[in-house]
């Protein structure tokens, strides 16, 4: 690109402000970067920064080339991830993301991932952030809900999440067991931090005891997890993920809590062998 330097320099002072900042961060000296406004400006015809006292403000103009430097550093992103992706040998880094809920699943996989290619960097992002593959931010994700439809992706069923609200020992010694099919009084529980939550399970606790009390929340479920665990009251659990003699199932699951998950992989990476070797081993570890 002829002017993609100048673009680029250009993108960083309507970031940062000043000369001297964007000479900084670039590695160039401070002429340079004049040079390249000043170049960008007369190629685009028009003036692109407002100089004030304190630096430069992008003009109308600016905010339009703005938008246009930072569309294509996003596709450069983009490429570069999808090559890395590419590579024929099985090395580099292998970034997946899923909900931390899901990590006790998903980690034997990524212990057999590491063992058959010691060579690959695993990196397990946990967030319910909508990761974009497209742009390279991670190479598979394990999604929950409703069956993604973005045209670029490879969507496979992984599994289903089945769940059941349990307490701990501790918990039931100290308030008894509870008979949830009639009423929860005395009892506590372990809940979303979100009191309107789509959550299936959420919305059936808002129904059928509006009033119970809520000792603890978050919106991590991990986090509700360890609380139940503790002994704080009662919280839903997935039950492969409660086998222990010290939690005890007060209400069995039912259908309408179950949690549908997704295998997604970008087009362009889905036959790798990297993305290959993990997305089977996901499924084996089912």
């Amino acid at each position: 690109m002829e002017n993609w330097d100048a673009l680029r320099t250009a993108r960083w002072l309507a970031k940062l402000g000043t000369i001297s900042a964007t000479a900084a961060h670039l590695g160039v000296h401070r002429a340079t970067v004049v040079r390249h406004v000043d170049g960008l400006e007369e190629a685009l015809g028009g003036k692109l920064f407002q100089r004030h006292a304190k630096g430069y403000r992008p003009t109308e103009a600016g905010q339009d080339m703005l938008a246009v430097a930072s569309a294509a550093a996003e596709q450069f992103q983009a490429l570069a991830g999808r090559t890395r992706g590419r590579s024929a040998g099985v090395r580099g880094e292998l970034v997946l993301t899923s909900i931390a809920l899901l990590a006790p699943i998903l980690a034997p996989a990524l212990a057999q991932f590491h063992t058959l290619h010691p060579d690959c960097i695993v990196h397990y992002e946990a967030s319910e952030r909508d990761y974009k593959l497209a742009y390279g931010e991670a190479h598979v994700a394990v999604r929950a809900g409703a069956k993604p439809k973005h045209p670029d992706n490879v969507v496979q069923p992984y599994l289903t999440l089945r769940s059941a609200l349990y307490a701990h020992r501790s918990y039931i010694e100290q308030h008894g067991l509870p008979s949830l099919d009639q009423d929860c009084r005395g009892h506590v529980f372990v809940g979303d931090a979100n009191p309107t939550s789509r959550a299936s399970f959420a919305k059936w606790m808002r129904a059928r005891f509006p009033q119970a009390p809520v000792v603890f929340s978050s919106a991590n479920g991990a986090v509700n997890d360890a609380a139940v665990r503790a002994g704080l009251g009662i919280g839903f659990l997935p039950t492969r993920l409660a086998q222990s003699p010290d939690l005890v199932q007060v209400h069995p699951p039912e259908p309408e809590w179950d949690v549908p998950f997704w295998l997604l992989t970008h087009v362009d990476l889905h036959r790798t062998p990297k993305v290959q070797s993990i997305c089977r081993l996901l499924k084996e570890c089912i």
